[in-house]
């Protein structure tokens, strides 16, 4: 079975998507729907703009999610997914790959997702640190031992990679700590805030107004969601999830191997990078990955 899968914040690069649009009518349409959508010609920073231009969570958020859906639609018939997943704000895009949500709908909700993100962000100064090497339940201990600060597991992204998040006096006492419990790396990320925390509660706040107003469908297959890491189909299940999403987990492990239990054997990713074909050797060396730009 065949399962596509779509990458989050941190795969953007410059010049995604750019051959896309200069060599598929259908993107070039797409993307130029884009612009208009979003207000700015978001097709000039991505295909010739600058790192620090990629950086910014509005830019970002937006061109990974337009780079992924506009591969998927333009693979046409051929793109038959038996299931569908996405990383964070992947799962925007792996929900629109399945049908759930409209392209211009999508779009419309990254873009709020990553504005209301970015205030958050600077509401409070937060941020995030990977741990490597380390069981899982080591490093939920010593989250769940710092109490004067905000610290938790935020992304469960492969056995013994891990990444937690939390304001930044937090985030140094558990990279301290689990140092000093065994970890080989405890490595502060440079992102501008506390994704997948508490911190996000304003953000989440804000985006479930714009998700309750929005139209989803029952997708043509399941989307394996962040936050239940279970085949979701039903609309209403699938909105509560995505709503949770931004202040919960992203449990990307038990995902995937939920996906192979169910029988998926070759994972596709689309979208910029091969991040989460690394990952998904990690869980489970046995199964084939490929990946499209």
């Amino acid at each position: 079975m065949k399962a596509y899968v779509f990458p989050g914040q941190g795969a953007q690069f410059v010049g995604m998507g750019k051959d896309l649009y200069e060599t598929n009518p259908l993107a070039k349409e797409m993307f130029e729907k884009a612009n208009d959508i979003l207000g700015f010609r978001i097709t000039d920073l991505m295909f010739a703009g600058t790192d620090e231009d990629l950086r910014q969570t509005k830019v970002t958020q937006p061109a990974i999610f337009l780079h992924s859906v506009i591969l998927a639609k333009t693979l046409g018939d051929q793109f038959q997914p038996d299931m569908t997943a996405g990383h964070s704000l992947g799962e925007f895009s792996a929900l629109v790959a399945a049908g759930a949500l409209s392209f211009e709908d999508g779009l419309v909700l990254v873009s709020k997702r990553a504005q209301a993100m970015q205030k958050a962000c600077e509401a409070t100064p937060s941020t995030m640190a990977a741990v490597i090497a380390l069981p899982d339940a080591t490093v939920e201990e010593i989250c769940a031992g710092i109490h004067d600060e905000v610290v938790v597991c935020a992304n469960y992204n492969c056995p013994g990679q891990l990444v937690i998040s939390g304001t930044i006096p937090g985030i140094d006492q558990a990279c301290e700590k689990l140092l000093a419990a065994g970890a080989k790396r405890a490595l502060k990320l440079k992102v501008g805030g506390a994704f997948h925390s508490p911190l996000m509660e304003p953000a989440r706040a804000e985006l479930a107004a714009a998700i309750e107003v929005t139209n989803f469908h029952k997708p043509a297959c399941p989307v394996y969601q962040n936050v239940s890491t279970k085949a979701e189909t039903c609309p209403d299940t699938i909105k509560a999830n995505l709503i949770a999403q931004l202040t919960a987990p992203v449990r990307w492990t038990q995902s995937v191997q939920n996906m192979i239990a169910d029988g998926a054997t070759h994972f596709i990713e689309l979208g910029p990078g091969a991040v989460l074909q690394g990952l998904i050797k990690k869980i489970n060396k046995e199964v084939t990955t490929e990946g499209m730009q």
